[in-house]
C-alpha cells in the first residue's frame, strides 16, 4: 500500500495519506460503501450519471458541514443526470442523523467505516486518523474521473467553482 507523506497537514502538521492518488483520465476504482439504511452503494449503481463524490472527514466538522451542504445546493440545480456522494468514515447512523438535522436531501451519504477499501483505492485514507482526507472528485457517466481534487490541510474548503463546471460540461 502506497504511504504518501507530508501531502496533507492538520493545523500544519504533516499526516501519511494511504493509496494512490485518482488522475484525471483514470478509471474510477468500483467501490462498495454502506448507505443510511445499511444498504451497499456501488459506483456501478449510477452508471450512466455524472458522479460528484464529495469526500470528507466527518460530517459532524464544520468544514464538513459547510461542504457537504454546499453540493447539496448546487447537485439541486442539475436534475436527475448527476449524483453527488459524500463519503466519509462515520457510521452510517451518525450520517442519517446528520442529514436529518440538516435537512440535506440531494447528497446520498456513504460509510467507509468498515474497511476504509474507498479510503485506499481512492487515495484518502488519513492513516493516524482513520479518517478520509477532503478530496472531491467528478467522475462521468462512462466512469472515467473528469476531475479530482485532493485539498492539502484537513481545514480547508474544497474549491467548489471547478468541479462544479466541470459537471455543467458534461452535462453539455
Amino acid at each position: 500500500m502506497t504511504e504518501r507523506i507530508g501531502e496533507l497537514t492538520f493545523k500544519g502538521n504533516p499526516l501519511t495519506v494511504l493509496g494512490t492518488k485518482v488522475r484525471v483520465g483514470d478509471k474510477a476504482p468500483g467501490f462498495t460503501l454502506l448507505a443510511n439504511d445499511l444498504s451497499e452503494v456501488t459506483l456501478d449503481d449510477s452508471t450512466g450519471k455524472v458522479r460528484v463524490i464529495s469526500v470528507v472527514p466527518s460530517l459532524d466538522t464544520s468544514v464538513c458541514d459547510m461542504q457537504t451542504r454546499k453540493f447539496n445546493q448546487e447537485i439541486s440545480k442539475f436534475g436527475d443526470g448527476v449524483i453527488c456522494y459524500t463519503v466519509s468514515a462515520d457510521l452510517p447512523f451518525a450520517q442519517k442523523r446528520w442529514c436529518g438535522n440538516a435537512g440535506v436531501d440531494r447528497v446520498v451519504t456513504l460509510s467507509d467505516h468498515c474497511e476504509m477499501s474507498f479510503g485506499k483505492a481512492w487515495g484518502t485514507h488519513i492513516k493516524e486518523l482513520r479518517l478520509e482526507q477532503r478530496a472531491v472528485f467528478v467522475v462521468d457517466g462512462n466512469g472515467t474521473v473528469q476531475y479530482a481534487e485532493y485539498v492539502p490541510e484537513v481545514a480547508q474548503e474544497p474549491n467548489y467553482e471547478a468541479p462544479l463546471a466541470k459537471v455543467k460540461t458534461l452535462l453539455g
